[in-house]
């Protein structure tokens, strides 16, 4: 995993993986016939949804780190996009939280600098994919208690198979902890939080670390 985040917060925390081509991989098929639910393997592993770019676009965050970075700027400076299945959020928005089936994207994608003869300034993301994970809820696959609660996060390989993250891992006890809902980080998507604040839905453990940051 890059260095910009930190092993805690698995949307984001996977290594740099090239070469993805999900339009062309042999799984599309079985992934396309179950629509935009869940997918797995009869192994347990996850099928990438392979149209997952004509989900609904959450956000883009950059050079996100949850940790201090003792280095400064990150030498491969990298772009986060977030994408949700339809269904999960329509039902978001009358509701202010996650339904049962929701399956989150996260598409990484290194951010370029040059190449643009009219860019003078700033960053642009390339072409390649160079990480995807999932983070999905399924009460009928996880019934932990506590920790991880009905959600699970998958690391996406070059062939569009999710290996699952250990329940010991650190990016279930984070999301737990600081995440506004149901231990997704809406708090950086900025069309969610809104709704989650007017449902009255934002976590109490993130209320209170926002209390915290100002003062109130």
């Amino acid at each position: 995993m890059r260095l910009r985040l930190v092993a805690a917060v698995c949307l984001g925390t996977v290594g740099v993986l090239f070469g993805f081509d999900l339009m062309t991989r042999p799984c599309r098929v079985h992934a396309e016939m179950n629509g935009n639910l869940p997918t797995y393997t009869g192994n347990g592993k996850m099928v990438a949804p392979a149209n997952y770019r004509q989900w609904v676009y959450l956000s883009t965050g950059f050079d996100m780190a949850y940790t201090e970075r003792k280095n400064g700027v990150p030498e491969h400076q990298m772009f986060d996009n977030v994408f949700v299945n339809p269904e999960a959020y329509t039902s978001f928005l009358a509701t202010g939280t996650w339904p049962d089936k929701t399956v989150m994207v996260l598409e990484q994608r290194g951010a370029q600098a040059k190449g643009e003869v009219l860019l003078k300034d700033g960053r642009f993301q390339g072409t390649d994919v160079e990480g995807l994970e999932i983070h999905v809820k399924d009460s009928a696959r996880f019934t932990r208690p506590g920790v991880g609660g009905q959600w699970g996060f998958y690391d996406i390989g070059k062939d569009g198979m999710g290996k699952l993250f250990e329940p010991k891992a650190n990016c279930y006890s984070c999301h737990a902890e600081h995440a506004a809902v149901d231990t997704t980080f809406i708090q950086f998507y900025p069309t969610l939080r809104p709704i989650a604040e007017a449902k009255k839905t934002l976590s109490e453990a993130y209320r209170k670390e926002q209390a915290g940051v100002t003062g109130h």
